[in-house]
């Protein structure tokens, strides 16, 4: 009996796909920032294994439950192809994960938003080198835009500098490089199948920090918070891969900083982090590169039909 191999989808780079891309991409970082809030909140309260294997848990249950929508079928789009790289992707991203959950135990959201944005820079390089994706100068410029913009955000003093600052520098090597996969293996992996892995990853490196870091203070708000770490991160997962099977990693580069933005605000409302004048201005310069970006895209869009 023979098997039928499906062969690689094409990565195309087309001006509709990367509008619809940047939108998804937009859409991810803003539910994604729901449950950095949520870790955020918990981690006091649980400690640092908990959110851990609650994203693993909660996370890939969400993404199973949704593609069992499909039946067998459904199931079936979870199974990877190139699973070597589908791990080495999932070990990655749960590096990040851990690398920013750190930090969040002395460092304000809007700060490790600031550093984090440091990852399209080296995934927009990255990419074009590892990939050969165009290099197209509209693109690189707005990135850069946006990373002056985080540039402005940052308030002198050197309150920033301290060992949490080391170690999410760390994560924002293995992000640049995950994104870089992220691209690379949407043209065989669905993206249930990355979302799923990323997630299902927290799940043993979380059992393995268990005997380091017990468990604690699981009550009532704890696990309602830990299930939104995971349900977030389920459906943002989900997005972000289908996102990057869209559009190249320096199309969707400058959006990164949208996050920004939610997190200025949602740190403010929830944490009482006030943001400092310069994150306003910083903000409003990384809108007008993600604008110039987009509309950039558009225009494109209208030159090709």
């Amino acid at each position: 009996m023979s098997v039928t191999t499906v062969p690689p989808r094409v990565l195309s780079d087309t001006a509709a796909d990367t509008v619809r891309g940047i939108a998804l991409i937009t859409l991810s970082y803003f539910i994604m920032t729901f449950s950095d809030i949520s870790v955020k909140f918990v981690l006091p309260l649980t400690g640092l294994a908990a959110p851990v294997l609650f994203r693993g848990v909660v996370g890939s249950a969400a993404v199973l439950v949704f593609a069992g929508r499909d039946g067998r079928r459904g199931i079936a789009r979870l199974r990877p192809v190139r699973t070597s790289l589908v791990l080495a992707r999932s070990l990655l991203q749960a590096a990040v994960g851990i690398s920013w959950f750190i930090a969040w135990q002395t460092m304000t959201l809007a700060d490790s938003y600031a550093v984090g944005f440091t990852t399209p820079l080296l995934a927009t390089s990255g990419a074009m080198l590892l990939l050969g994706e165009q290099r197209d100068l509209r693109r690189i410029g707005a990135t850069i835009v946006g990373f002056i913009g985080v540039l402005i955000m940052l308030r002198p003093g050197g309150d920033l500098w301290s060992p949490a600052l080391l170690v999410l520098l760390f994560g924002v090597a293995c992000s640049a490089f995950a994104r870089i996969l992220t691209r690379r293996l949407s043209a065989t992996e669905t993206p249930e199948c990355l979302a799923f892995s990323l997630l299902a990853m927290h799940l043993p490196v979380g059992l393995m920090m268990l005997p380091f870091l017990p468990l604690h203070g699981l009550d009532g708000p704890a696990l309602a918070a830990l299930v939104g770490v995971g349900l977030f991160s389920g459906v943002a997962q989900l997005i972000n891969a289908r996102a990057y099977a869209l559009a190249p990693v320096s199309a969707l580069g400058p959006f990164d900083y949208s996050s920004m933005l939610w997190a200025v605000a949602l740190g403010w409302l929830c944490f009482g982090e006030m943001p400092h004048l310069a994150a306003i201005q910083g903000a409003v310069v990384i809108a007008a590169a993600g604008l110039y970006s987009l509309r950039s895209e558009q225009r494109r869009q209208g030159r090709s039909a």
